[in-house]
């Protein structure tokens, strides 16, 4: 399969976040790599329960690939590590993807297994929409550690990951905390999103115990206020924040939906951001996506956190004003001055 070529004119990331960390990143091929499964997603065309609908209209869904194409859009060079059944969904996700200058070279094709794809309802009001996954057995679902290509993912100063690639199998989670553990080991950055899917782990106890794990090999972690809660037992974002630092985290981020964001940082830094008002939610899938793209690609230039976290909370009040997961990341060029 041949590589999509990165966006032409994107920009050279100062060194910033990933720099720090005492190996030199500044001359490596790509700022960020993420790894997961994307599918196909089905959205309805009107605002009837799933059942009653008749007509549908295909979009991309994956937690990854929002964040690598929204960090595309902002000019970053992005790679994506992932499998893809051999059917038209499959070639669908992939020319998508690598249509939007992400690198799709370590995406692999597996005749044997298929692509997964999920059914979403139309929102009424700003509401979660009712969504339904068929991804069991899917190409992505078996992935071994053995694949890896490692060079490939250290060829990047920062790995982004998300506890939804994880829950997909045995096998899956072991490649997180094989792939996490060395990206660490390595120096480079490391993001991770627990992205909690509570449907797809064998327990409660167990997705707790495994998101922790991980969370411990990430030098930042991203979780909303109610996935911290459910993870630490905690309440306040200070708490939580306290929490993933003394497990190892340098940075934890607390995603406050409308009220903004909080962060909290190893050397003593914190504080709150605001969010940004929007003057319609259409679509609240994706919108933590988005805040980490915007946030990943602000410390990769070098951006101050509070200033990161404008830029996140700006960048994810974008994505929730139209339909689809990641039809409203934006484009370096619509950053307002004040976020760039």
């Amino acid at each position: 399969m041949s590589a999509a070529r990165p966006s032409e004119g994107a920009h050279t990331a100062a060194e910033g976040e990933g720099a720090s960390t005492g190996s030199s990143t500044a001359a490596l091929p790509l700022d960020v790599v993420t790894i997961g499964e994307s599918m196909a997603l089905l959205v309805a065309d009107s605002t009837a329960a799933l059942a009653e609908e008749q007509h549908f209209s295909k979009r991309l869904a994956g937690a990854e690939t929002n964040v690598a194409i929204g960090l595309a859009r902002l000019g970053l060079r992005v790679g994506w590590i992932s499998r893809l059944g051999a059917d038209s969904f499959g070639r669908f996700v992939q020319r998508t993807v690598a249509g939007e200058g992400v690198d799709c070279s370590r995406v692999v094709i597996d005749p044997t297994r298929s692509t997964g794809f999920m059914l979403k309802a139309r929102s009424r009001s700003g509401e979660d929409p009712q969504v339904e996954y068929y991804r069991k057995g899917s190409a992505a679902s078996a992935m071994q550690v053995a694949q890896l290509d490692e060079t490939y993912l250290l060829s990047a100063r920062h790995l982004h990951m998300t506890g939804i690639f994880a829950a997909l199998s045995p096998a899956t989670l072991g490649y997180c905390e094989h792939s996490m553990q060395l990206a660490r080991s390595a120096g480079r950055g490391l993001s991770f999103d627990p992205n909690l899917r509570p449907s797809l782990w064998a327990s409660q106890q167990h997705m707790r115990a495994s998101i922790n794990r991980l969370a411990r090999s990430a030098r930042w972690v991203l979780p909303g206020i109610a996935e911290g809660r459910l993870l630490t037992g905690l309440a306040s974002p200070e708490e939580i924040a306290a929490y993933y630092l003394h497990q190892g985290a340098e940075a934890v981020v607390l995603k406050l939906g409308a009220d903004g964001a909080y962060f909290r940082t190893l050397d003593g830094q914190a504080g709150y951001s605001a969010g940004c008002p929007v003057p319609q939610v259409v679509d609240t899938v994706g919108a933590g996506d988005g805040f980490a793209a915007g946030l990943i690609s602000a410390r990769l230039e070098g951006l101050a956190w509070p200033l990161a976290l404008q830029r996140a909370n700006w960048v994810g009040a974008q994505a929730i004003q139209v339909l689809g997961d990641m039809e409203g990341l934006p484009y370096r060029h619509q950053l307002p001055a004040t976020h760039m």
